[in-house]
Parts: structure tokens; sequence; C-alpha cells
């Protein structure tokens, strides 16, 4: 079974993601839709005759796209960036800009305005734009396409930086810096209030700014964070996932963004990655193993029959790797989340 690879999808991608852009990236005011980022890493693995099926499961879910309000332009964007309610104007925008200026072009231009802001929507923001960009880069078509432009007009219009972060001793390495990451006091209940409530963070690769060390260091650390994940993921089975995923969203789109973007990349995937562990790390790992060595074959099979969106993202992120750790990381996700049903 083929494990990589999204041009080999027999159009079963395209059809998936023009059902999903009938939809909105949100719903019930909040929650991201992750029906594109889903159907995207199924057909990089192999599975793109089962996107339809698994879209089926989860249109229940899917919510009509928002309405438009004033366009964003070249000259008003800024008071529109972080504004949710234009969702469908930022989307708009990022449509007519894709028409007119090649993909490339337009991701280096908006990368490094939208990076500090990468926490909107839980980080599914920069998530779906790592995978539209891995669409896009293997095979450049109008679904694909239209795909980075609402991945791009989401992420704009729930920009959310973070500031006044203290830093604290960290760690030589990725793994251990996460384990000294500090605790966000208890009581703060949601995504957004227990990421206002993240006040201390360790340092972590900070001296790094060449690209190329940057590149292995963000690789380091995405690793080390599917890796833990299988010992800490018990802490909120769903939400640690991010802690996974959005700095490899970052990490597969390094190679499309220019060389001095890099560096930067690197420092707020890592400032996501540890905020996320911070907001939902249990005090005491776990140990675990699987109950069985598995093929990275059959590990996507298990997701896909598993079903739940996060499962088959961390995953995604897993077979990236590709390592036993992160396999087994990917099994502890099956183990420990509700199916969709």
């Amino acid at each position: 079974m083929e494990t990589s690879g999204t041009t080999h999808t027999s159009g079963h991608l395209e059809e998936a993601l023009e059902r999903v852009h009938a939809s909105g990236p949100e719903r019930e005011g909040w929650l991201s839709n992750h029906a594109p980022m889903v159907v995207e890493a199924l057909a990089a693995h192999g599975q793109a005759g089962s996107v339809h099926r698994w879209m089926d499961l989860y249109r229940d879910r899917l919510e009509d796209f928002p309405d438009r309000t004033v366009p964003v332009t070249d000259d008003n964007w800024p008071s529109a960036l972080g504004d949710p309610r234009r969702i469908a104007d930022w989307t708009d925008h990022f449509s007519r800009t894709l028409a007119e200026r090649p993909w490339k072009d337009v991701l280096a231009e908006w990368w490094p305005r939208l990076l500090p802001g990468l926490y909107g929507g839980a980080t599914h923001t920069v998530i779906r734009v790592g995978h539209a960009v891995r669409a896009v880069a293997a095979e450049e078509n109008a679904p694909r396409l239209t795909e980075l432009a609402h991945a791009l007009g989401y992420w704009a219009a729930r920009h959310q930086p973070v500031t006044g972060l203290v830093a604290v001793p960290g760690a030589t390495t990725a793994a251990r810096a996460l384990d000294v990451v500090p605790a966000i006091e208890p009581g703060h209940l949601g995504f957004r209030n227990r990421l206002a409530a993240v006040r201390r963070l360790p340092v972590w690769a900070d001296e790094v700014t060449g690209p190329d060390l940057a590149k292995e260091r963000l690789t380091e650390l995405v690793r080390a964070a599917t890796h833990r994940y299988a010992t800490h993921g018990h802490g909120e089975p769903t939400t640690l996932v991010h802690a996974a995923t959005a700095p490899n969203a970052v990490l597969r789109t390094l190679d499309s963004l220019p060389r001095d973007q890099w560096a930067p990349s690197l420092h707020a995937a890592w400032t996501a990655s540890a905020a996320v562990t911070a907001m939902y790390a249990p005090v005491d790992p776990v140990a675990w193993a699987p109950p069985a060595r598995l093929a990275p074959e059959e590990v996507v099979e298990r997701a896909l029959a598993h079903g739940d969106e996060h499962v088959i993202k961390l995953t995604d992120t897993a077979l990236d790797i590709g390592d036993d750790r992160a396999l087994a990381a990917a099994l502890r996700s099956v183990e420990m989340s509700e199916p969709l049903v």
C-alpha cells in the first residue's frame, strides 16, 4: 500500500475538497472544521478512496460558509487581521490573490504576517495551511489552490498572537525542554483561557539563526512532541495532539518558504508546542507500549477505522517521522480517543 504522495488520488481529494469548500472553517461558533485536514492526510497516505466515506461520517459537523461583510484589500488588511467575522472576506482576498500570483509568492508574503498568530483556532489555522501547502506542492490544481485560500483566510481571520511571555531556563534537547515546561495554574477552562494563562516558557533553540539548523531543530521538536504523546497524551488526548501537529505543519511548509523565514518559523513552532504542553500536559507520565509492532500501513488502517480527526492527524505526523516510537504514539491516540461514529 502506498503511504505517501498526494498526487496519486484519482481526483478523490479534489472532489472531497470541493465538498469541504461549501462549508465554513468552524462550527458551533469556534470549533474547527477538520475535514480539509483529514482528507488531505488520508490521500497523502494511500487512502484517497476512503475520503468520501469519511466525509459522510463527518458531514453533520459541517456548517454553512459564513456571510461576507466588507472586502479585505491591500490597504485595509491590518484592521481585518484577527477578526473572525471576516472569515469569508479573507478567503475571498486570498482567492483573488492566488489567482493573480504564484502561490509560493503569496505564501512568502503572508507567512511572516501570520506566523505570530498561529495560536488562532487552537493552532488549527496553521495546521490547515500545512496540509494545504503539502497538497498544492504535490500537484497544483484549482481545488488545491482554493483550499490554500481557505486555509490562509481562516488563519488571517483567527490570527491570535501571544505576548508577555517570560523566558525560563530550558534544556539542550527538545525532549528535555518539553519536560521542563511549567504547567499553568489549575482552574482555567477552554483553550483561549488556558492560553491566556501561559506566562512562562523555557528557552530552547533561541540561538538558531541559520536555515539548515532551524530545519534540523524543528524536525527534532516534531519527533520529541510525537514521542511524548505516548506517555503524556492522557493529560488531554485531543488537545495534546497539537503539540506535535502544529510544529509539523510548520515543518512541512519550510521547503515552500524563503530560507530566511525558516529560523523565525522554528521559534514560533517551539512556542506553540511548549504552550500546548503547558496548558494540557499531565503532572506525571505513564509507561506505555503498544500491544504489537505494526507496519505503517497497518497504523494508517487502524486510524482510519477509528475515524477520529485528531487520531488521523497525529497518525499523519507519526508517519512523517516513521520510527517505532512515533507509530506507538499514533496507536496510543487510537486507544484513548472516542471513535467517529
